[in-house]
């Protein structure tokens, strides 16, 4: 009996050690090579602060990188713009268990990034070419580099993908549609109506005055408009609350306008819909029941790539990520490996 227990025990330890083995892409990686980002020196937990060039000068963006994986290399772009990667924490929670390696940015403005105050910069286009540098100091390449852009970052991912798609592998939009001005109409039309109409009197009459500074114009779309479109949980995750409260709103409202209830600014005419034929490359489009942007119009850029696929998330709203999480994370991980297995 006591050989049978010792035997048990040492069977359990063997099952312990066996699960700290990974099989990754065909080949067996263990937990250390994982993380073991061939650094020299002081350690960072994974930490950089990458140099960029910009007609305005240098300066330096944020990112953080988990895991080890020469044949997946996904970079993660938030929204806002000028938001910030801490709401896509939740990455690390299911990235890791597949081997992926993958990186937290904040986009230059954004929190833990530079903050230059140059006006000039804060453009699609310059964001784009930022983005090509930072896929360069990451080592990323045609062979392995997945762009994930949820929002704004949807838009800067069908924005680089047009102009580098041969640098690319995989590429996933989550939530945004590729015409700001649908986006608009759809906000206008379809969501504006799912309002109570005397709420949605008092948010117009504020808008028509330019008093969006006023604390009464997110009272009424903090529980009439974000809390039903952007993240439907009942308690927002802290990571959530935590990116938010770090927006540079200057660059926010220069771009996408004063909320997230239809679109203004520098984004308002931005519209890549007829050019979606364009891409070649494996494309993953997320869309969502109660998203701010039309899931149906998610599902036909599906269609109008030239390699697509759709994801719906049936319960999700614009941070699907968060309010639909099992639905979004296991698409995403699909899709992903798909690629990668040559399946798609």
């Amino acid at each position: 009996m006591k050989h049978l227990l010792t035997l048990f025990l040492f069977s359990l330890i063997f099952a312990s050690c066996s699960q700290l083995e990974k099989k990754a892409n065909g080949k067996n990686t263990s937990v250390s090579d994982y993380f073991n980002y061939g650094d020299t020196g002081v350690q960072s937990a994974g930490i950089k602060m990458i140099s960029i060039e910009t007609p305005v000068g240098k300066f330096k963006v944020w990112t953080k990188r988990f895991g080890n994986n020469p044949l997946i290399k996904i970079l993660l772009l938030h929204g806002g713009p000028a938001a910030t990667s801490e709401y896509m924490e939740c990455f690390e929670s299911f990235f890791p268990k597949e081997g992926f390696e993958f990186y937290e940015y904040d986009q230059l403005g954004s929190f833990r990034s530079d903050k230059p105050t140059d006006s000039s910069l804060w453009t699609t286009d310059r964001f784009v070419e930022e983005v090509e540098q930072v896929r360069k100091a990451i080592g990323a390449d045609k062979n392995n580099f997945y762009l994930l852009g949820n929002s704004w970052g949807g838009i800067l991912a069908m924005s680089y993908a047009l102009k580098y798609q041969d640098n690319m592998k995989g590429l996933i939009v989550a939530n945004m549609m590729a015409s700001c001005p649908d986006y608009g109409k759809y906000a206008d039309e379809v969501l504006s109506k799912q309002m109570d109409p005397k709420v949605l009197e008092e948010v117009r009459a504020l808008e028509a005055k330019g008093d969006f500074a006023n604390p009464r114009y997110m009272e009424l779309l903090l529980p009439n408009f974000y809390n039903q479109h952007l993240c439907r949980l009942p308690e927002w995750p802290e990571p959530v609350n935590r990116s938010f409260s770090h927006t540079n709103n200057e660059i926010y409202v220069m771009m996408q306008g004063p909320s997230e209830f239809g679109i203004a600014g520098r984004l308002a005419n931005w519209d890549v819909k007829a050019r979606l034929k364009e891409l070649k490359l494996p494309t993953l489009m997320v869309g969502a029941k109660f998203d701010t942007m039309d899931p149906l119009a998610m599902e036909e850029q599906s269609k109008l790539v030239q390699h697509g696929r759709y994801l719906y998330c049936p319960n999700g709203s614009h941070l699907a990520m968060w309010d639909d999480q099992q639905v979004f994370m296991d698409g995403v991980i699909k899709f992903i490996n798909d690629v990668d297995a040559g399946r798609f």
